[in-house]
Parts: C-alpha cells; sequence; structure tokens
C-alpha cells in the first residue's frame, strides 16, 4: 500500500454493471488508507463506464467537474413500461404496436437540444428533504419537476428486431451533466405511444475522463495493494486544462495558505475562470480568482508549511 499522505490525484475507473458508485469509492479508500474520497458522478449500479475518483487533497476540485458533459452508449427496449424507467423495475407491457427504426429515428429529433426533462421518481432528487427513490419506495408518487438539460448528439447505431414486440435501439448521446438517460428512455417511448425502458447504460466520458483510458477495478485493487498508486493516479488537476496557470513564489504561498489575496501582475487572461496556482517545483498549489490586481484563495492544497 502506498504511503496515504503522499496520494493525492484522480483515478478513472471502468466500472463494471453490478457495484455502487459508492463501492467503488469504499474500495479505493480501504486499499489506500485516505481518509478523503470521492467521485465525480453516480453512476447507477447495473450501468457501467468511466467513474472519476478523486483521492486526497484532490477532493476538493470535483466540484469543477460537476459541469462536465456526459456521453453515454445506451440500450432501450419498446413495448413496456418500467417502474423504475430501467430494467431493475417491474414490467408492464403497453399493448401498442412496436415501433420501428423509422419511427424511433424520428422521434430522436424531439430529444435534442435543450428539452425539458422530470427526472425519474426513483432517483435521488430531494423531494421536501427526503430522496425520491425513498418516497417511491413507499408507495408515494414524488412530486418531481421537469429540469432543462441539453442533449448535444442522440444517434441510433444500431437496431435489433428479432423480438418484434420488444425491439432495441442502440443509442450514443453526449448531453449535459444532471441529465438522466433512464428518463430520456422513458420518454422517448411515450413520444412513440409504445412504452420504454433503459435495458443498459455505458458511461464513455465523463468531461475529459475518457473509458479507453480508464483502468479495470482489479487493476485499480492490484495497483493499490501493491503500492504502485502511480500506475493509476493522475494528477489533481487532470481536466482542468482550460485554466489558466499561475506560478509563485513561497511568500505569496504562504499567504494564500492562510487565507489571504496576493498582489499578482499576472495577466492570467482567466476573466471570470479560477486560476490554478503552482508552486517553483510545479505542483498545484491552490485554486484562486483574480479581481482587480489581486489574487484570491479559493481552494487550497498547500500547507503553509509545504
Amino acid at each position: 500500500m502506498a504511503e496515504a499522505s503522499t496520494l493525492d490525484g484522480v483515478i478513472v475507473v471502468a466500472k463494471e454493471p453490478g457495484p455502487t458508485s459508492h463501492d467503488i469509492v469504499g474500495l479505493v479508500r480501504r486499499l489506500t488508507g485516505v481518509r478523503r474520497v470521492g467521485h465525480g458522478g453516480t453512476l447507477d449500479p447495473f450501468a457501467g463506464g468511466v467513474l472519476p475518483v478523486f483521492v486526497g487533497r484532490a477532493t476538493r476540485l470535483v466540484e469543477y467537474h460537476l459541469g462536465d458533459a456526459k456521453e453515454y452508449r445506451a440500450v432501450v427496449a419498446f413495448g413496456a413500461r418500467s417502474r423504475t424507467d430501467d430494467l431493475s423495475g417491474e414490467l408492464t407491457r403497453s399493448g401498442a404496436p412496436a415501433p420501428s427504426r423509422v419511427d424511433v429515428e424520428a422521434a430522436l429529433a424531439g430529444f435534442r437540444g435543450s428539452i425539458e426533462q422530470t427526472p425519474p421518481d426513483y432517483s435521488a432528487v430531494r423531494v421536501a428533504g427526503r430522496k425520491a427513490y425513498e418516497l417511491a419506495r413507499h408507495g408515494r408518487k414524488p412530486e418531481l419537476r421537469p429540469r432543462a438539460v441539453t442533449v448535444e448528439r442522440l444517434e441510433l447505431v444500431a437496431w435489433d428486431d428479432a423480438d418484434a414486440e420488444r425491439p432495441t435501439a442502440n443509442l450514443e448521446l453526449r448531453c449535459s451533466a444532471g441529465t438522466y438517460v433512464r428518463a430520456l428512455a422513458r420518454d422517448l417511448g411515450e413520444a412513440l405511444g409504445c412504452g420504454a425502458y433503459l435495458v443498459a447504460l455505458t458511461r464513455t466520458a465523463s468531461g475529459p475522463f475518457r473509458l479507453e483510458s480508464a483502468h479495470s477495478v482489479e487493476e485499480v485493487r492490484r495497483a493499490l495493494a501493491e503500492g504502485r498508486a502511480r500506475r493509476v493516479l493522475l494528477p489533481p488537476d487532470t481536466g482542468l486544462d482550460q485554466l489558466p496557470r499561475l506560478k509563485l513564489g513561497q511568500a505569496e504561498l504562504r499567504a494564500l495558505a492562510k487565507g489571504q489575496p496576493v498582489r499578482t501582475d499576472a495577466d492570467t487572461g482567466a476573466g471570470e475562470l479560477p486560476v490554478r496556482v503552482f508552486d517553483g517545483r510545479g505542483r498545484l498549489a491552490a485554486i484562486g480568482r483574480a479581481r482587480d490586481g489581486w489574487l484570491h484563495p479559493e481552494k487550497v492544497l498547500q500547507g503553509s508549511g509545504d
């Protein structure tokens, strides 16, 4: 096991269907001995794909990824409705004629761009202080409000009608954070009048983190158990290349570590963007905001004695 105090960074996990996102976080926490571990966006247990896990001081940077766009491969089945909008829920056949590939491709046009979407009843959205799925499990219909989401790309890439009563479509999409693919499947089925639900889901990208460069759980387990975390650990600011860089001396860094703004004449070109602050050794020390010639600390990753 690597020394816990040295582990700060991002592990991009290729989650398999089955474990929860919390299970993966718990595994990393146990194997590293690092208490502060979090993830960059929940994946439902039945779903797989990219799960960025933030370790140590990198957890302080999760908020800068919350707006990251997501990409998915999804399999949607038509001809029935699911209580949970996916294959884990009780299914009810609609009795309506199944759609054709042409029907589905035509209906997809209505789900591209900016759309209104109501989250699934079985979701973690809070309603009057409780999670929606807690109400749904007790037979109460959560009162969920529609929310605006953006679907940048939505394409039908494969069609299977071997089961004429319940054909399936393989979709690829890119969407804004907060989009529920389960709800998209549900609403697509309603638009076609036949019902639909999500059969399988793989997240292929979460912002800058992509599936092709992610590590399997077994790879992560082996690297961490053998004390070779650097094989899977990326720098804390990975994926934040859009944020300007600024190098400061030790006196300025000590002031930032104490929560004090420092004078800087550097033109970061940041505008409203946060600024990544590095020390003389090229280590990320803080995230700040530049205003009127002053740099104000927003997140400090190094103490005054580092």
